[in-house]
This record gives C-alpha cells, sequence and structure tokens, in this order.
C-alpha cells in the first residue's frame, strides 16, 4: 500500500473518530434528516444560509466510517462558501466519486481522500449521502425563498 494511501485512510479515520461540527444547529435555515436504508447510515443535516453564503454547517447522524467521514469533511470545506460555490464544490465532489477525474483538486483537498471509495460502489451512497442532502436541501431553500 501506498505512504499516499495509508495517507489517506488516516484522514478518513480521523474524520470518523473526531467528527468536525457534529451539532445540532438550532433554527437552521436548512434541516433535513436522510438515511441510507441498505447500510443504516443516517444524518440531519443542519445550514445556515445569510446572503447567499453558507455561514454555519452541522449535522448528527450514525453510520460507517465512509458516511460519517464524509459528512464531516463535507462540513468543513463548505462553511464561508457561496451557495454557487458550495453546489459546484458537491457537484465535483460527487463526479469525482462517480469514476471521473478530479476537475479541481485543489478544491477538493482532503475530499480526495475519498476517491478510493470507487472501488467498492456499495459505499459510494455512503460517501455521498451527505452531499446529496445538501443539494436537496439547498434546491429547497432556494425554492422556499424564490432563489
Amino acid at each position: 500500500m501506498s505512504d499516499l494511501e495509508d495517507l489517506y485512510k488516516e484522514v478518513i479515520l480521523d474524520h470518523y473518530r473526531t467528527p468536525r461540527n457534529r451539532a445540532k444547529i438550532e433554527g437552521a435555515d436548512v434541516h433535513l434528516h436522510r438515511d441510507n436504508p441498505l447500510c443504516g447510515d443516517e444524518i440531519d443535516l443542519y445550514v445556515d444560509i445569510e446572503d447567499g453564503r453558507v455561514t454555519n454547517v452541522g449535522f448528527e447522524g450514525r453510520g460507517c466510517s465512509i458516511s460519517q467521514a464524509s459528512v464531516s469533511m463535507m462540513t468543513e470545506k463548505l462553511k464561508g462558501l457561496s451557495i454557487a460555490e458550495a453546489e459546484e464544490l458537491a457537484n465535483t465532489f460527487k463526479s469525482m466519486m462517480q469514476g471521473e477525474d478530479a476537475k479541481d483538486e485543489d478544491a477538493l483537498g482532503d475530499l480526495l481522500a475519498l476517491q478510493g471509495v470507487q472501488k467498492y460502489p456499495v459505499r459510494i451512497k455512503c460517501a455521498l449521502l451527505g452531499w446529496n442532502t445538501f443539494l436537496e436541501g439547498v434546491k429547497i431553500h432556494n425554492e422556499k425563498h424564490g432563489s
């Protein structure tokens, strides 16, 4: 196994063991509960949006190391981004997970650690649970607020 693969595994395990932004956000602009019934992953995602920017992101959940690490990493990446930037990052991540070449490795950063999940097609849904929930939540928020 390469040193890079070892590093990537450590990044994933670190986020699983010590998740970032694991917290309920009272009164969040976006709150969605979603799950992956095939493997038991579930999350509650909370997003605050102000002036078209993601100002805060939190989650609660349980599941496999891939789903929980992915949503932890996602919350770190999305804070401070405009909604357009956040959607673009989410779509770039989804494309990478579906086997396309990573378009913007700099933007993905540590998220590249999850690229190895592609080798296990049944686990891709685990990695995408938080991202799909975020995109769905933003869509609902935009429809509600006429954006």
